[in-house]
């Protein structure tokens, strides 16, 4: 089966930023991503887990988009908005995909 080059990228930020970087993200032209709930770790700030949180408002989460390798300046600037006066973190890493039209 035929594979193509994509990037995934991963931005770990507070749950009530989602809305602000799903738009960012949206007004940069990149439409898919997927948003998942992080229940806990590790950082600078030390370990952290969900269950001692009072709401979801106050935990954090990840949105991750698949794009085209020549996307990925558009994703991170619009990411960087968002991100950059925050606590997150982005990771970027190569990936395969297949039906590359999707992406």
């Amino acid at each position: 089966m035929q594979t193509h080059d994509a990037k995934r990228v991963e931005i770990i930020i507070e749950a009530p930023l989602e809305r602000r970087l799903t738009d960012a993200l949206r007004a940069a032209d990149v439409t898919g991503y997927t948003v998942l709930p992080v229940l806990g770790g590790s950082g600078a700030s030390g370990t952290w887990s969900r269950e001692g949180q009072v709401s979801r408002a106050s935990g954090m989460l990840s949105v991750v988009c698949l794009i085209r390798p020549d996307r990925l300046d558009t994703l991170l600037d619009a990411a960087f908005t968002v991100v950059e006066k925050h606590i997150g973190v982005v990771s970027i890493c190569d990936a395969q995909v297949l039906r590359a039209e999707r992406f």
